[in-house]
């Protein structure tokens, strides 16, 4: 049986800080046109650099224990699949289409967690799961069909259980390794799979897109996902999952404040949703 300890309200905030640096993943998007490959290639190693850098000064150690590097290499290769599957889904279609298939990973962790981590099914976690995917279906449009878009849920869907499975496998490592550790390693795997991008796709677009792609390394991956990794610690992978759900509320806002994109009321009825959600499982895991 899993035990974790009792989180602290800094917990809760920076969990919610990682959670707002994942959302700028779209922002940023916006300035990258590449294809996607080479998108994510690029994006894992400038993330790789950065990481090592950071596990340098901070003199963190690179060893792995034997037994942990297979799970590790494996998280790296869900991790590489979930960007993959997921940056299609947005090509095929748009971001609330992505962001809509992509969180139903809060539903599929609710299911995977009992078998992976031998801990008890709740079904208030498939309820409040259940209003996060609610709370993103009125984040979506309503005008728009076609093959394209069931093609993208499918590519959404696949990257969320991706996403979900890579999450339970750190979950148990995270206990041993750094959040920067293993995200570095994960970022090895993704460089290593995607090595071929560089000699299939023309490179000369990419000198005009180095905001966007420095963007996207530094705060979304490097600083977003590490310490999402670290969040690990503190709260079972189903209450992260569902707390996640503000992702594309931050993500709203941020497009509020900086692309002057104003949310319509449907919108803004989806992101209460999730908030309400957000805040039952907060003062449920506090309780306990």
């Amino acid at each position: 049986m899993e035990t974790r300890p009792a989180f602290t309200a800094r917990n809760l905030i920076e969990l919610n800080v990682a959670m707002l640096f994942l959302g700028t993943s779209g922002p940023f998007g916006k300035f990258i046109t590449l294809p996607i490959p080479l998108t994510i290639a690029v994006r894992a190693i400038l993330a790789l650099l950065l990481l090592l850098a950071y596990c340098k000064w901070r003199k963190i150690s690179f060893s792995l224990q034997k037994k942990d590097v297979l799970p590790i290499a494996l998280a790296g290769l869900l991790m590489c699949f979930h960007w993959l599957a997921y940056f299609k889904a947005l090509q095929l279609s748009n971001v609330a289409i992505g962001m809509l298939s992509l969180f139903t990973y809060p539903v599929i962790t609710a299911f995977l967690e009992p078998l992976f981590l031998k801990t008890r099914f709740q079904r208030m976690h498939l309820v409040l799961a259940l209003l996060v995917l609610t709370g993103i279906w009125f984040l979506a449009p309503k005008s728009g069909s076609g093959h394209s878009y069931n093609l993208a849920i499918g590519f959404g869907i696949f990257s969320a259980l991706c996403y979900a499975l890579r999450n339970l496998i750190l979950k148990i490592k995270v206990d041993r390794y750094q959040g920067s550790l293993l995200m570095g390693y994960q970022m090895v795997v993704v460089c290593i799979i995607l090595l071929p991008a560089y000699f299939i796709y023309d490179l000369g677009p990419m000198q005009f897109q180095w905001k966007g792609l420095i963007g996207v390394a530094l705060i979304t991956t490097a600083l977003g996902h590490t310490m999402f990794i670290n969040t690990f610690k503190h709260f079972s992978i189903t209450a992260i999952s569902i707390i996640s759900g503000i992702q594309p509320v931050y993500g709203i806002l941020i497009g509020v404040l900086f692309l002057s994109e104003v949310p319509s009321w449907s919108t803004l009825f989806g992101g209460a949703l999730i908030l309400i959600s957000v805040v039952i499982e907060s003062v449920n895991a506090y309780r306990k």
